[in-house]
């Protein structure tokens, strides 16, 4: 249901059934005078920031998490005066304390203030926490933002002796409008030991609590995990004043997964179904990130357009629901392939129908990057060269789309495979060459095991224009003491140019190149 709060034009919007009851619009402080909430004593604290979400150009989501049971409430303010007060989900265990609110029909180009607070059922107030958040403008008007990935991989968690997980330090001094997490917001399947050292010398003391020291598999166990990465001073000062858009990938669940897997390894002793632990890692994923009712509930769609005004639209994939079995597939009969058909058939349309100057597509992984094992074959690439095979197909027909529906100005990004690369994809280098040239740019890890750059497959004709990450032969991944962790900027000018930024947390800018679109 959508209400008119006050005499704007906020809209609120119903929650789906994960995150509680629908919510309801008042027209005046719900649970006493919020002028008056700083002076109550807190009987119901907020356990980490209030965060804000998927915001476009008339919409966001406000996330927050309880320490008791109680309700949300939401104060929303614009340009000093108050616009409304909401009434949210009743929070408990059965969502581990979290709900959100998704607003509806903001104003474009408008700074908010939400301040949110649990009210406790005998009508005392709660800790308030304030979090602010900027509309995408409806007019041309420069965009900036961050992208990256993978956090707490390869048993690298928050190190209290090098200041935590500096990478999300890095993302918030580049001041960007919003943070794409492109998957892999935590490492359910990697355990944790305290160490002290990385394979450097580099000294090196996790902080380790009881939700890291064994794989997850409970749906306790995987909530653990999310809360385990707010402790991180840094994680918490980011999402705590820069809007997110999250995504997921497999170590939400654990590593390579794919829907009807059954596990062989001992260390998952309670539950080897993939799909079982799958449904307790997306709800886990799902009740701590700041994401709108279209994503929640057991059927929610992962995948989705984020609109950010005139020069920009993102589309969020999910490339991990609806893949078929990992290894390799050269049958002609081959149907999932990475995206499902429904996925693949909304991105070509929502790439056509789009009017944005950019229209930027968010993977969980590069198209031509191969995993190195064949019988487990993760990745879109097949690794064989030549025309396309198994998932690659799906690739090929998306791409042979937007070149017959005459689609200009789209850049790919992704995370994934733990360092920074710029690639350059061109038909007369190709074994597939039904496609306009376009670039793909990755980058990560935030915060995990920095691993060696590879080769790519070369069926779409990728150029590696630059690319960095581990250089220790002898070493399958080093720590983030190193310094050797990324992040990406995109930044839009007023007229449309478009800049790419590869930055290292221990060496500042690596790379850079801008663009100006192309117009028929």
């Amino acid at each position: 249901m959508t209400t008119l709060i006050g005499r704007r034009t906020a809209l609120l919007g119903g929650l789906a059934a994960v995150a509680g009851p629908a919510l309801v619009a008042a027209a005046r402080p719900v649970g006493g005078a919020p002028d008056a909430i700083a002076l109550v004593r807190s009987r119901i604290g907020q356990s980490t920031v209030a965060r804000t979400g998927d915001v476009s150009t008339d919409s966001a989501v406000i996330w927050a998490r309880g320490d008791a049971e109680g309700r949300l409430m939401l104060r929303l303010e614009s340009s000093g005066r108050r616009i409304g007060s909401l009434r949210g989900a009743y929070v408990g265990p059965g969502t581990d304390y979290t709900a959100r609110i998704q607003l509806d029909g903001l104003r474009p180009g408008r700074e908010y203030v939400a301040t949110t607070w649990f009210a406790h059922p005998d009508g005392t107030l709660g800790e308030p926490r304030r979090t602010t958040f900027a509309t995408a403008p409806d007019v041309p008007t420069p965009v900036s933002f961050v992208w990256s990935g993978d956090t707490c991989g390869q048993g690298w968690g928050i190190n209290p002796d090098l200041g935590g997980m500096t990478g999300y330090r890095t993302v918030l001094d580049l001041d960007p409008d919003f943070f794409v997490h492109a998957g892999d917001n935590i490492y359910a399947d990697e355990p944790m030991a305290e160490h002290d050292h990385d394979e450097h010398g580099n000294r090196w003391t996790n902080l380790v609590d009881a939700s890291v020291v064994k794989v997850a598999e409970t749906l306790a166990e995987f909530r653990g995990r999310h809360r385990y990465v707010l402790q991180d001073d840094n994680v918490r000062a980011l999402y705590g004043s820069v809007p997110t858009i999250a995504m997921w990938d497999d170590h939400e669940t654990l590593n390579n997964w794919y829907p009807g897997e059954i596990l062989d390894d001992p260390a998952y002793a309670l539950e080897r179904r993939c799909d079982v632990l799958a449904a307790r890692g997306r709800r886990a994923w799902q009740e701590y990130m700041p994401v709108g009712p279209s994503v929640l509930g057991r059927r929610g769609r992962i995948y989705r357009k984020i609109a950010r005004g005139p020069h920009l639209d993102l589309f969020c994939l999910d490339m991990r629901s609806y893949r078929d079995a990992n290894g390799y597939d050269d049958s002609p009969d081959q149907v999932d392939g990475i995206l499902g058909w429904e996925q693949e058939q909304w991105l070509l349309r929502e790439l056509t129908l789009s009017t944005a100057t950019w229209k930027v597509v968010v993977a969980d992984m590069p198209l031509s990057v191969a995993t190195s094992h064949a019988e487990d074959r993760d990745s879109v690439a097949q690794d064989q060269g030549g025309a396309p095979l198994g998932r690659e197909r799906e690739i090929a027909r998306l791409l042979t789309g937007l070149q017959a529906n005459r689609v200009r100005n789209v850049i790919w990004l992704t995370a994934d495979v733990h360092y920074t690369a710029a690639h350059h994809y061109a038909p007369e280098r190709a074994a597939y060459t039904r496609f306009d040239p376009f670039w793909e740019f990755v980058s990560g890890p935030i915060a995990a095991g920095t691993f060696q750059p590879k080769i790519p497959d070369p069926t779409f004709g990728p150029e590696v224009v630059f690319a960095r990450g581990n250089t220790d032969d002898h070493l399958y991944s080093m720590s983030p003491a190193v310094g050797e962790q990324y992040v990406g900027q995109v930044e839009i000018a007023l007229d449309g140019r478009l800049t790419v930024t590869l930055h290292s947390t221990g060496a500042g800018a690596l790379w850079s190149r801008s663009f100006e679109p192309i117009e028929d």
